[in-house]
């Protein structure tokens, strides 16, 4: 098995055939039958498009920013959307600080390959000037805790960011019409971004020749498995992306059960970002409701009026 399959979790031999002995009686060492989830947990930061995921042990968080760039000259009119990610060494040994190792570029470019070549994200609604300005838009991944299965935990975390985040609102004046104004949060509502789906990932470990199949692998699965497969689907049943990370081979009707069950899996994760969103849009509404409430009061103290 690659190196980059795995993790750098030490395990006995005898661990290993336990944890595999087990698997062929559809039992997993952490309780689970072979497809079931862990607990996702999504929440939310007190800043726009920031998003903490907590899928069993795994913990991840996103930030979303923009920043006004110059166009990529064969797409004048979209804007840029890019994934980074940083691995710290507390969320597990293996990784080390600074340049990324190979896994992180993997975990980068299958959510990337997810959200950008599905076009979930409207790049067109991006652009402020065609051919001179437009927004890209950067999702920072942080990998807090390594407990398994992380593309899955930071592809949720990247999208519930998403959702959350609002790029500031911009007009175009001067007199040659080519001066652009960004106005503060204060002066205009910020502007959520155009998402035409969600594309949940969905992985899959292989044990025993690829005969064996677990959704959600943990992190002592990892550090055993055979191969790994991630498919990336909507709630429309569209296939937006599937990786599979060498290892041994699969048949094709084992890739196929797959597919149906992440179509399933991406179907509930889906309502559950959804919902989480609703509430956090809801909370934000309160808020801002009571922010300009407190201005609305007055106080008149002789032939002054202070505005509480």
């Amino acid at each position: 098995m690659e190196q980059r399959l795995g993790n750098s979790y030490r395990m006995t031999i005898n661990e290993k055939k336990f944890i595999e002995q087990a698997l062929v009686s559809d039992l997993r060492v952490d309780g689970r039958r072979p497809f079931d989830y862990r607990r996702l947990t999504i929440k939310f930061g007190s800043e726009d498009g920031s998003s903490e995921v907590q899928l069993g042990q795994t913990h991840v968080m996103a930030f979303v920013t923009s920043q006004l760039v110059q166009p990529y000259r064969d797409r004048p009119n979209e804007g840029a959307l890019s994934i980074f990610i940083e691995f710290s060494p507390m969320a597990d040994p293996s990784f080390e600080a600074g340049r990324p190792g190979e896994f992180a570029v993997e975990l980068g470019r299958i959510i990337d390959r997810g959200l950008r070549e599905s076009r979930a994200v409207d790049t067109e609604s991006l652009c402020v000037l065609a051919g001179k300005l437009v927004w890209a838009i950067r999702v920072d991944l942080h990998i807090l805790d390594n407990g398994g299965n992380l593309v899955d935990a930071a592809n949720v975390a990247a999208l519930a960011a998403l959702l959350t985040f609002r790029r500031p609102e911009c007009t175009v004046g001067g007199e040659d019409g080519q001066e652009v104004i960004v106005h503060p949060p204060e002066v205009k509502e910020p502007h959520p971004l155009i998402i035409h789906h969600l594309p949940v990932a969905i992985s899959f470990a292989f044990f025993g020749n690829g005969n064996i199949v677990v959704i959600d692998p943990s992190h002592k699965e990892e550090a055993v498995m055979g191969g790994r497969m991630t498919a990336t689907m909507n709630t429309s049943g569209d296939v937006c992306a599937v990786q599979k990370a060498g290892g041994e081979g699969v048949l094709h009707s084992v890739v196929m059960q797959c597919l149906r069950i992440a179509s399933l899996k991406a179907a509930d994760i889906t309502s559950k970002i959804k919902n989480a969103v609703e509430t956090y849009n809801t909370e934000r509404a309160l808020k801002k409701v009571k922010r300009h409430s407190s201005l609305v009061a007055v106080e008149v103290d002789g032939p002054e009026t202070k505005l509480k």
